[in-house]
């Protein structure tokens, strides 16, 4: 799962001296294109300050509501797997920019307003937030100011106290005992863009140990105090024109459920899935007189047979993660030894077989864990592995998506099915349709391209796997969150297959669509 989640809020507030006169401390530059942060040292006048320093700071607030939705069905925000980046686009103009600073993201303590202030030229908007106010509440025709404990959302403490406007360290209750909480970047250059860990803080969030408020942004410690100038580095802000840079936090998980029904081989272990559905919805399957749900580790048996040959293999409800079960999936894992020596008819044992023909085709029976009852039989060809001659050349392959739309609406989940064919196979002359099985492979990624700018939106994460697609016993596929990408763009899906050692990209399948 490759997840992007939109900024629902952002601004930056700044104390900046107008005309050698005054701080605009009061300004909002909520419905700005940009995120202003900068430094300023000595650089202008007013009344009663020696070297003034003028600075600004960053408020961001994102909408994770996407993320709790999976929380009580795939999403284990607890597993290794669940990685969250929060990430700022440069948009550098040919303006001044510093280089050799750092920045510094704390979870805020406390909820800002966006405003709708657009003059970030002599900051004469007035409204929250500002350097001064967090926020603005209106109730019965009067209005409540509610403002930072130290100017600037400067006020820095220890997660549960109620008296900060950011939060530097706490204990979250993960074995990791008090720790800090902010993330930390270097920009040697300074026109690179942010890419900051926040793993810890979205999952402390969800799990609602740190409030949901957002971030605040700034330079690093005493970079804001000493002597020095830095003007200016600019984010793109969620109210600039160009969406594909707008702030974001990119949600990296694994959900892939790796189903080995068409890709089953002798001495390697493979997975074999079984779903249930109940009128259209996955439900765990009812058992005995008292119709009991099986659910669980351990829960069901799993045999596999051929001839004489018998193999028993418990079956669990399946984990996404390390402990959130999946609702009406159920999964067995184990390997079968080429060189066994039990007898399958007569004095033949399996090995034999398998040194004669390559492969064996078991009969495979689900059941109860008493092997009373049988929910499911099917059948599973296990094959030799292949063993050729040097050969390094992967197979020439037909690629395709079938079920892709033209145009898909927000808010919608869409699972998308990848088919791939040998080039090279001989495909039998039938009168009648002729239904050929898609190769399955257990190493390919898809990624998402803006089919105009060729912007990758989302991309092969050969790395941490969260683009990794899914197999069963169709093929491949992977789901889709249009939610993710901008509404009136046209995209397409590229994939990445490593066969044989060597990877290849098949760019453009299935076609393009667009979100409406």
């Amino acid at each position: 799962m490759f997840r992007i989640l939109s900024a629902s809020k952002d601004c930056y507030i700044t104390n900046k001296i107008i005309d050698n006169s005054f701080r605009a401390t009061d300004a909002n530059v909520g419905k700005g294109a940009t995120l202003d942060l900068f430094k300023l040292y000595d650089e202008s006048k007013v009344s009663g300050e020696s070297n003034p320093t003028e600075l600004s700071r960053l408020l961001l607030k994102f909408d994770l509501q996407p993320l709790r939705n999976l929380t009580s069905s795939v999403l284990d925000i607890s597993n290794s797997s669940f990685k969250c980046s929060l990430k700022l686009f440069d948009v550098a103009g040919g303006q001044t920019l510093p280089s050799n600073f750092k920045v510094i993201v704390f979870p805020l303590s406390q909820s800002f307003d966006e405003g709708v202030g657009r003059d970030v030229v002599r900051y004469q908007d007035i409204d929250a937030a500002n350097f001064i106010t967090a926020s603005v509440t209106s109730t019965d025709g009067t209005s409540s100011a509610t403002g930072w404990f130290v100017s600037g959302a400067n006020k820095q403490g220890l997660l549960g106290s109620d008296d900060i406007d950011v939060i530097s360290s706490g204990n979250l209750n993960d074995g990791s005992g008090l720790s800090f909480l902010y993330s930390e970047q270097t920009f040697p250059v300074g026109n690179e863009n942010l890419n900051v860990d926040v793993t810890r803080v979205v999952s402390a969030t969800l799990a609602g140990q740190i409030p949901d408020f957002g971030f605040r942004i700034s330079f690093s410690g005493s970079q804001e105090t000493d002597s020095k100038t830095r003007f200016v580095k600019r984010f793109a802000s969620r109210d600039g024109n160009n969406t594909r840079i707008h702030p974001r936090i990119e949600v990296k998980y694994r959900d892939d459920i790796q189903d080995h029904h068409e890709s089953f081989y002798f001495n390697l272990s493979g997975s074999l899935f079984l779903n249930h559905f109940s009128r259209g919805a996955t439900a765990n399957i009812l058992s005995g007189s008292s119709l009991i749900g099986l659910s669980g580790t351990n829960c069901m048996s799993l045999m596999i047979k051929t001839g004489s040959f018998e193999k028993e293999i418990s079956g669990s409800q399946h984990l996404y993660g390390a402990a959130l079960f999946a609702s009406g999936v159920y999964s067995s894992s184990f390997a079968i030894d080429s060189f066994d020596t039990t007898a399958v008819t007569g004095s033949a044992t399996l090995a034999d077989f398998v040194r004669d023909s390559g492969s064996i085709t078991f009969d495979v029976f689900w059941r109860s864990t008493d092997k009373s009852y049988t929910f499911h039989t099917g059948s599973l060809e296990v094959k030799s592995p292949n063993i050729t001659g040097f050969d390094n050349t992967p197979n020439r392959l037909i690629t395709s998506i079938q079920n892709v739309r033209s145009s898909y609406l927000k808010d919608k989940k869409v699972r998308i099915r990848f088919v791939a064919f040998d080039d090279d196979e001989k495909v039998p002359a039938s009168k009648l349709p002729y239904v050929r099985p898609s190769l399955v492979f257990t190493d390919a990624y898809y990624r998402i391209r803006d089919e105009y700018s060729n912007d990758v939106i989302i991309p092969f994460d050969t790395a941490d796997k969260s683009t990794l697609m899914s197999t069963d016993s169709d093929g491949m596929y992977f789901d889709l969150y249009t939610d993710d990408l901008s509404i009136g763009r046209v995209y397409s899906i590229d994939v990445l297959i490593n066969d044989l050692g060597a990877d290849q990209i098949y760019e453009r399948v299935g076609g393009t669509f667009r979100i409406d």
